[in-house]
């Protein structure tokens, strides 16, 4: 597959030295879902993004690239960046203080299983589950091939879309339910470059519905107005 995007230095994450202090963590509570505000659409932060990111290049198919080529590289490279945004807020995001997978406007997601069974699980499960579920995909040579001249299987935009849909809801679970933490950390630019990569990537490519992203459309609508 082709090379995978990568934001400047400035976004790389440190996971060995992103912790709060037990003080700061008291201050800031475990998060912030049960709240009638969204703080991350006040106008301090929804400006902060990683600055010299040309988001129109990193979505827009190349000329002479294979979609599928495109779309594979970049699902490579989303799953990385995401991944490690995770990993870097784990701490915070635990059975107890997140019993639901959760989203802005009561959105619940349940994970369904292999056999079609709908498991309401934690957060921290059911984002081990899809994490879980699409790095077998990526590492699996019949669905996304590494060899030159390999062939995309049948339904693989269908398997991409599904992928996507996974990376919208772990960062909207991320600015729903522990947005506090990510400004205290000092993040916040990197997740609105990254969420708003993703959602301008998904636009360029149909790769979302409208009723999946609806719920974030108020943070999508004013990122876009920055850019």
């Amino acid at each position: 597959m082709g090379g995978c995007h990568s934001y400047p230095s400035a976004t790389k994450i440190d996971t060995q030295t992103l912790k709060l202090s037990d003080s700061s963590r008291e201050k800031l509570g475990i998060n912030n879902n049960n709240l009638e505000e969204r703080p991350y659409l006040q106008q301090q932060f929804v400006c902060q993004q990683i600055p010299h990111t040309d988001m129109l290049s990193l979505t827009v198919l190349p000329p002479g690239v294979d979609q599928a080529e495109w779309l594979a590289s970049n699902t490579v490279a989303f799953f990385k960046h995401i991944n490690l945004f995770s990993s870097a807020l784990s701490e915070f995001c635990t059975p107890s203080s997140c019993p639901t997978a959760c989203g802005p406007d009561n959105t619940v997601y349940v994970w369904t299983d292999d056999h079609g069974r709908k498991l309401k699980c934690s957060a921290p499960l059911y984002f081990d589950y899809a994490m879980s579920y699409i790095q077998e995909l990526l590492t699996d040579e019949d669905v996304f091939p590494t060899q030159t001249g390999s062939v995309f299987p049948a339904g693989f935009v269908f398997l991409v879309q599904k992928v996507f849909l996974l990376f919208f809801r772990t960062l909207a679970h991320i600015y729903w339910c522990h947005y506090r933490e990510t400004l205290a950390l000092g993040l916040h630019p990197h997740l609105n470059t990254l969420f708003a990569h993703l959602t301008l990537f998904c636009q360029q490519h149909a790769l979302l519905e409208p009723e999946d992203t609806e719920p974030m459309q108020d943070l999508i609508t004013a990122l876009g107005q920055q850019s």
